[in-house]
């Protein structure tokens, strides 16, 4: 009799779960993309921003153990290490802040996926996951833009 009443209670409980899973997925599908874009942006600016203000002393006065990295750590080929960390430096710096402002979102993203690339393919080769993760979100916003919160959107409305 607790097996007929079991199956009963778990066939009852079947409808009960598959509304609440309809009425998630509408709510969830009622956020607004722009809500997604600009949770990127902040991700990408942060790790970005972070990573340069750790390269420089002051506003921008690049560290020598910035030149050490770059010249033994980093090593990265055809580029001078100098070259190399004074590109890296204020490339950092200048398109995490048009991300985080939505400043010519799908243009900014772009050479960060770029330093991503590199950084994956020459620098960290083990930390793809990481990687993978910023280069979803630099792709999602170098296809979508900034969104309805970005400088670009209160500038060029469509």
């Amino acid at each position: 009799m607790s097996n007929i009443s079991e199956s009963a209670a778990s066939r009852a409980a079947i409808p009960r779960a598959a509304a609440f899973a309809g009425r998630a997925n509408t709510l969830l599908a009622g956020i607004p993309v722009s809500l997604y874009t600009l949770m990127m942006r902040v991700a990408i600016f942060l790790v970005f921003f972070q990573s340069a203000r750790t390269k420089v002393e002051g506003l921008l006065t690049i560290k020598e153990s910035t030149f050490f990295l770059f010249q033994y750590e980093y090593a990265l080929p055809l580029l001078p290490p100098h070259l190399a960390a004074y590109m890296a430096t204020y490339s950092e710096h200048f398109f995490s802040l048009l991300i985080l402002l939505g400043l010519a979102t799908r243009f900014a993203a772009l050479p960060l996926l770029g330093m991503t690339l590199v950084i994956q393919i020459f620098v960290y080769p083990e930390a793809y996951t990481v990687h993978l993760s910023w280069a979803a979100m630099l792709v999602a916003l170098a296809a979508l833009g900034g969104g309805r919160f970005s400088l670009d959107h209160l500038l060029f409305r469509r």
